[in-house]
């Protein structure tokens, strides 16, 4: 079951898309889904209702919401990412996160791709109310290093072009063991019906991130 819920006074700061389990399938816990460049994707919708197939409430919050709502095109031509002050955008992940804790959640991870990717690295060092955290190839985390509050699991890949391979090395020098790097994949290797998706990069990521959270999400 899915529902775009839109803003009141009593929900969260922005609108966020919602993939709720099969009652028979629940595991009891949720992962708060965080949007790349272009915003709420339809790419980013199925990963949302994928994690629910799996068991898991998945919340995706609008970060873009203030600019103009979800538009795409927008997002990606006047990089509304680089208009975003982290705070603000830490503010409305932490309300996600207790959005889905207020739904039932007993645990609550958190994922996200390319920007959001970084936000869920900066959320891990920032104390944000995580049981595990999951950035997909999140730029510019080596300059933000620090010590997750919760288990990390970073991916990326070998020929990102927008994340420089020493960048990488860094990430992975800093969290040894916590990082898992694609050979001959790019940025956006988990997006499917992209250029860049990258099936076997893609399919792999998925099982070690089902498995990661079934390890640090459940009860």
């Amino acid at each position: 079951m899915t529902d775009v819920v839109a803003r009141t006074e009593d929900a969260l700061p922005v609108p966020y898309f919602c993939a709720r389990p099969r009652s028979n399938r629940a595991t009891g816990a949720a992962v708060v889904v965080l949007l790349e460049g272009h915003g709420l994707t339809l790419q980013l919708l199925r990963f949302c209702e994928r994690l629910a197939d799996a068991g898991y409430l998945a919340i995706a919050p609008d970060l873009f919401a203030r600019f103009g709502g979800p538009d795409n095109e927008r997002a990606a031509s006047e990089m509304w990412f680089r208009n975003l002050p982290d705070p603000l955008a830490l503010t409305d992940v932490t309300a996600a996160v207790l959005e889905a804790r207020a739904m039932g959640a007993t645990k609550v991870g958190l994922t996200g791709f390319c920007n959001g990717g970084r936000l869920t690295y900066r959320s891990a060092v920032s104390g944000v109310p995580i049981d595990a955290a999951v950035p997909f190839y999140g730029g510019q985390i080596a300059s933000i290093l620090g010590e997750p509050t919760c288990p990390l699991l970073a991916f990326f890949g070998d020929r990102d072009e927008w994340i420089p391979n020493a960048d990488v090395d860094a990430v992975r020098a800093h969290h040894p063991g916590d990082v898992v790097v694609y050979e001959g994949a790019e940025h956006g290797f988990m997006r499917d019906g992209s250029p860049n998706h990258h099936p076997e990069a893609a399919a792999d990521a998925w099982h070690r991130m089902l498995a990661f959270f079934g390890t640090h999400l459940s009860s």
